[in-house]
């Protein structure tokens, strides 16, 4: 497409195309760094540490930092990596850590804070050892993640419960 635009129109378009192209990309980028860093701050960090509004926007920022940080070693690591298997990458964590804990939390009227718990941290850690030693086998290591996030979730909220949440957080 950008070479469409750069042989075949008016320097006008091409300053036109272009900028939007650049506009679309920080948009793209800004959001993928804040959303996360917002949600992780709000909704994780603020429920262990009780913080006044000025805290709060401190510690957003050092995630925001650290995401970025975690992000650029990322893109780094991926060199030589095309693009469409950098995204399909990306998408491999919220497969594994965070889908099961939300259709089941939407759906599943048994569904508890604890059986969320395992899921995330069962299917995380079985996708990760499973990328590192176990890649080559039969079972894509994404699989494995959502089998043991499944599995987690189903044995964390029918085993009796540790965890203690709020009702009123799940209405």
């Amino acid at each position: 497409m950008p070479t469409l635009v750069l042989e075949h129109t008016p320097i006008a378009a091409q300053i036109l195309f272009f900028g939007a192209l650049l506009a679309a990309i920080m948009s793209t980028a800004s959001g993928t760094l804040l959303a996360p860093s917002i949600t992780f701050t709000e909704n994780i960090l603020r429920d262990f540490f009780p913080m006044t509004d000025k805290q709060l926007l401190f510690t957003t920022r050092v995630v925001v930092f650290c995401f970025t940080v975690t992000v650029t070693c990322f893109a780094l690591a991926s060199q030589g990596m095309s693009i469409y298997d950098m995204v399909g990458n990306a998408y491999k964590v919220p497969l594994v850590g965070a889908f099961i804990p939300l259709v089941m939390g939407l759906y599943w009227r048994r569904a508890t804070t604890q059986g969320a718990l395992v899921s995330v941290l069962g299917g995380l850690s079985s996708w990760a050892l499973m990328e590192l030693f176990g890649a080559d086998s039969i079972w894509p290591p994404q699989l494995v993640g959502l089998l043991v996030a499944l599995t987690g979730m189903l044995v964390g909220s029918l085993l009796p419960q540790v965890l203690r949440a709020d009702d009123t957080a799940r209405a």
